[in-house]
């Protein structure tokens, strides 16, 4: 079987190497309300919480969010901690902030040390982007460059470029998330993951959203796709399988997979 390229932290393996490591969001719109999930979901055993801030109410509080990132990774020092606002162009919740002040309130996250990696979309001009990586850069910070399509599913050559572009912006990892509508779109889906896995010299998270995505997200990893996302407590998109079945589902495909040579 082929060795895709892991997520890695400072160059040392998450989660004892495992592939791919397993995501649950977090998507409180309070402080308790997040605290919460996170008490329902670390018994769960997740690799990594991706704590979707477009869902805080406090979120134009700057203070009040690095307040918060603080204590979820005081609550899960052993987690990754990825620190994401998904923009509602791309599938996330309207906020009071222009994407100035959400690059300052990244950059003020990144001199946290509350988190170990953000996620920003590729679809921002180049100059944001380049002030993102700057911040990261500069803190220690993996960069998440990603990349979401909620209307349909480009063609294959289209989204190897996605990946491509998400590299060469100087992404740590490259993500693209799409839609589809039939499973022929799925199985594009999957065979640009295959390819984009091959070329780029950095890991790479793919998956396709709703009821036909579901068998990207439990077996996208077999194509190179590091990281797959489940629910903990509350979904923060549509496909996502309860973490509990995601462990199972894996744990069934390694076996067998390992058995088989």
């Amino acid at each position: 079987m082929k060795t895709f390229q892991p997520i890695e932290l400072q160059v040392k393996p998450i989660s004892h190497g495992h592939f791919p490591l397993v995501c649950t969001p977090l998507v409180g719109r309070t402080a308790d309300e997040v605290m919460a999930e996170l008490q329902v979901i670390l018994p769960k055993k997740p690799d990594v919480l991706e704590w979707r801030v477009d869902f805080f109410e406090a979120i134009g509080n700057t203070a009040s969010v690095v307040q918060l990132a603080k204590a979820i990774k005081r609550a899960a020092p052993d987690l990754l901690v990825l620190f994401t606002r998904r923009s509602s162009e791309e599938g996330g919740e309207a906020i009071p902030l222009t994407e100035d002040q959400v690059i300052a309130l990244y950059e003020a996250v990144c001199e946290s040390n509350g988190i170990d990696w953000i996620d920003y979309e590729m679809s921002h001009p180049p100059a944001h982007i380049a002030k993102v990586r700057a911040a990261s850069c500069a803190n220690g910070i993996q960069l998440v460059l990603s990349w979401h399509d909620f209307s349909g599913t480009l063609s294959q050559p289209l989204l190897i470029q996605k990946f491509l572009q998400a590299q060469q912006l100087g992404a740590d990892v490259a993500k693209v998330a799409v839609m589809p509508h039939t499973m022929d779109d799925v199985l594009t889906l999957l065979m640009a993951t295959r390819q984009a896995s091959s070329l780029l010299n950095i890991p790479i998270i793919s998956l396709s959203m709703g009821h036909y995505g579901v068998i990207t997200r439990l077996m996208g990893w077999t194509l190179g796709s590091a990281l797959t996302f489940a629910v903990g407590a509350e979904s923060s998109a549509p496909g996502q399988v309860p973490i509990e079945d995601m462990h199972t589902v894996l744990q069934i495909l390694r076996k067998s997979m390992v058995n088989a040579l």
